[in-house]
């Protein structure tokens, strides 16, 4: 599972602070590798205090056999953020794409491409869950101004018919 932390700064800028991977060995039991993920993904929170946690939504998975793992420990992340109190917002992948590539079916170097641009660093961040993980921050961060802005347009307007 990836992890990354970006600041958002002023207009469209972002600076990276950290990525990477939470994993596991396969040696351990289910139970003891959920665990370790919720153990990992506190000492995260804990360290960085993000203003909220943007994970991917589970749209369509194309390996079942995956699925399941996948989702409890997608679900153990979500506990851990909300007994944390923080807030949680879920982007499918062609919410990602689209915001960062403006295509929503674009491919992962494509978008590996456009984070590192949108950070400003000289090359892709490495390995491909974090730059995922990485694309999934930004994208909160770029979603979540337009949210703002929104809301404060409709908060105009509902002033103005008064």
């Amino acid at each position: 599972m990836g992890f990354g932390v970006v600041d958002k700064r002023e207009g469209d800028s972002y600076r990276y602070i950290t990525s990477g991977v939470i994993s596991t060995p396969k040696t351990m039991s289910n139970p003891q590798r959920l665990a370790m993920i919720r153990a990992d993904m506190i000492t995260l929170l804990d360290e960085y205090k993000p203003d909220v946690v943007a994970v991917e939504a589970i749209f369509f998975f194309k390996n079942a056999k995956t699925l399941v793992p996948v989702s409890q420990a997608r679900g153990v992340i979500l506990e851990s953020a909300a007994t944390g109190g923080y807030d949680i917002a879920e982007y499918t992948p062609m919410q990602v794409k689209l915001c960062l590539t403006g295509h929503g079916r674009a491919d992962k170097s494509f978008v590996q491409t456009a984070v590192a641009k949108l950070l400003n660093l000289s090359q892709i961040i490495k390995p491909d869950d974090a730059n995922d993980a990485i694309a999934i921050a930004v994208c909160h961060a770029r979603m979540d101004v337009s949210s703002a802005v929104r809301a404060a347009l409709r908060t105009n307007a509902e002033v103005q018919k008064q």
